[in-house]
């Protein structure tokens, strides 16, 4: 293995949690969005607590096989929110001026 991969692989966080909890100050999260069976709607703002599809009826959640009280929907949207980011890059002076 090359010296420079090596050293690279020294500054991993030993989990996953740890280097989710690491990038989370830095405003880099997603936000979860339940969706259509079909992409044919967002079950987000007004109707976050909608359980069926408005177009064609089709269910949000997965069919329970068990006896888990927890809701599985069939689709999710990640959304990764864009300002947080945009305001991170202009931060740095160098980054700005190509930007602009």
């Amino acid at each position: 293995m090359p010296r420079s991969a090596s050293e690279g692989a020294t500054r991993l966080k030993e989990n996953f949690y740890a280097a989710k909890s690491m990038m989370k100050p830095f405003g880099l999260g997603y936000q979860k969005i339940d969706m259509c069976h079909n992409f044919y709607m967002l079950y987000y703002l007004e109707n976050a607590e909608m359980t069926k599809c408005m177009t064609y009826g089709h269910s949000r959640y997965k069919p329970r096989t068990s006896r888990g009280k927890t809701l599985i929907a069939y689709k999710k949207l990640r959304y990764f929110p864009i300002i947080s980011r945009l305001q991170r890059l202009f931060m740095s002076p160098r980054t700005a001026e190509h930007m602009t």
